[in-house]
């Protein structure tokens, strides 16, 4: 299947099943307009990430990586009137768009982002015993992919849901001699997602679950 066709079904799916929706379309509209990068989740993503939260029964979410809010606001659609979601973004600029967005949307009482590198803001979110969270989505900077999944671990329980975004790096993955700091990261991620799956199989008991998208 060229580029071409797979857009063209995405495309498809996406007009049929997805819906237009006000606050989503402002949240990718005002995040083009400030300038930040085209790397959010694309419709028919956020909708899977609505359907997995709703599925889980998640009441508590985190999420390393905001940009804009855009997908922030699918999974907070998914939390009940007394839930909460947990946003961590490092950039100031995408911060501000996406307390924009995610206030549009109406959804501030149910999300907390904090601004900082992730690496610094985990720690503290631990120390506050915030978790354990029920569904924990990583799409942040690919390099230290490894080290989020880690606090991932850390701050999931039993039957946990940790999603990771962008594994595939379009192909590249598969390139052991890549000089991309983005690939060689996600391919650690991979060696260790590997090794944790080996030590729950050999205990015998699923602990958490781990979807790589």
């Amino acid at each position: 299947m060229t580029q071409e066709q797979w857009t063209a079904v995405d495309r498809y799916f996406t007009d049929l099943l997805v819906p237009s929706d006000p606050a989503l379309d402002t949240a990718l509209q005002t995040s083009a307009a400030a300038g930040l990068p085209p790397h959010n989740v694309s419709p028919n993503q956020g909708k899977l990430l609505l359907l997995l939260a709703q599925i889980q029964g998640a009441r508590s979410i985190l999420e390393i990586g905001t940009l804009g809010g855009y997908s922030t606001i699918w999974l907070a659609r998914a939390l009940p009137s007394d839930g909460r979601l947990i946003t961590l973004e490092a950039d100031p600029k995408h911060a501000e768009v996406a307390r924009a967005n995610i206030a549009h949307a109406g959804l501030s009482k149910l999300v907390d982002l904090r601004l900082g590198q992730a690496l610094s803001t985990l720690p503290q979110i631990a120390a506050e015993n915030q978790g354990p969270f029920d569904l924990i989505f990583i799409d942040a900077d690919k390099p230290n992919n490894p080290e989020y999944f880690a606090w991932a671990l850390k701050l999931s329980r039993r039957g946990s849901l940790i999603i990771a975004d962008n594994v595939v790096r379009n192909g590249a993955v598969i390139d052991a001699a890549s000089s991309d700091p983005s690939v060689q990261g996600v391919r650690r991620f991979n060696r260790l997602l590997a090794e944790v799956g080996k030590r729950v199989r050999g205990k015998g008991k699923r602990n958490k679950k781990t979807f790589p998208l």
